[in-house]
């Protein structure tokens, strides 16, 4: 525990005032105030704006003056013809990201970690890194461009290997767009994602290699008794900050992909609608209490992985 010496006595940092504690730190405060700042402005501050999912509320009359309606918003969004929709959408795009894209960056990891060339190992980095600085609507127009129909790379490809006869227009068939939204999303941000991960490798205890390797253990088995185990607990709390985020199955990847309104019944998820509903047909309440359905539904998830989690040791809090 740190202490100070005060008045000729040793006194733990943790007992001295806040305030006190704050000047000590100042430095380090002034730091942290501009994140801080920025989450209050936008995360916080608009918090208050949950209230229209109780109202009927009107941009004339204000949250002040706009009628209470209680649960009615909520009622009307589960007796819609299209929430199960909604939410059959959400939920299985929401489970192919994390059941493919959440190892994914793990497996790139193990891979990158095996690499013994530096060169060749920061080559495969660099590339893996660039398309998460790339916006989605750069990404979205090049994988238009990969499925086109008018000289699309993957169409070619098929034709020069006799797959197919005639170009498929992929992004009009709805039985492919999950599986052409979840591969965009990994490669994207596979690379990025697995910087933590490199980085919680690069902190194991080299000498454990070293007796295992005198003890005889091959790679693959140096793998899953020191390299797996040691960042497990890194993995646990990913995972569950991936679980709190279960519901965000994509707003800007599949608005710019599913373009098409073929594509509607397999793409529209939650945020997708929310937008629809409450920026294009104005119906502020009713898409408020979805995304508040949303945000209730991700907060119970958020707590009980952590309750999970907490029983292996390595929780959030």
């Amino acid at each position: 525990m740190a202490q100070v010496e005060l008045e000729g006595k040793t006194e733990p940092l943790s007992r001295r005032g806040p305030l006190r504690r704050f000047l000590k730190q100042w430095d380090i405060q002034l730091m942290v105030l501009p994140a801080m700042m920025f989450i209050l402005v936008f995360s916080y501050v608009p918090m208050y704006g949950v209230l229209m999912a109780f109202q009927d509320y009107s941009l004339f009359k204000g949250f002040m003056n706009s009628p209470w309606v209680g649960l009615k918003h909520f009622e009307m969004f589960f007796q819609a013809p299209e929430f199960w929709t909604v939410i059959r959408n959400t939920l299985v795009i929401s489970a192919l990201k994390l059941c493919i894209g959440f190892p994914a960056p793990i497996l790139l990891a193990l891979m990158l970690n095996e690499v013994g060339r530096r060169s060749f190992k920061r080559l495969i980095q660099t590339i893996s890194y660039l398309p998460h600085f790339l916006s989605w609507v750069i990404v979205s127009g090049f994988v238009i461009s990969i499925l086109s129909t008018d000289n699309g790379s993957l169409n070619i490809l098929l034709q020069k290997l006799n797959l197919i006869e005639d170009p498929v227009n992929f992004l009009s068939e709805p039985k492919y767009f999950w599986s052409i939204l979840t591969l965009t999303n990994v490669w994207k941000e596979i690379g990025f994602s697995s910087i933590v991960y490199l980085a919680a490798i690069a902190g194991i205890n080299p000498q454990l290699y070293e007796a295992a390797s005198i003890d005889g253990a091959s790679r693959m088995k140096q793998i899953f008794t020191i390299t797996v185990p040691s960042i497990m607990p890194v993995v646990v709390v990913f995972f569950i900050l991936a679980i709190g985020n279960f519901l965000n199955a994509g707003f800007e990847d599949i608005l710019l992909l599913a373009g098409n309104p073929v594509l509607r019944d397999v793409s529209d998820v939650i945020d997708t609608y929310v937008y629809r509903i409450g920026i294009q047909n104005s119906r502020y309440s009713y898409a408020t209490a979805a995304g508040l359905f949303k945000s209730i539904i991700s907060v119970v998830l958020l707590t009980g992985a952590n309750y999970l989690a907490r029983k292996s040791g390595n929780s959030l809090w």
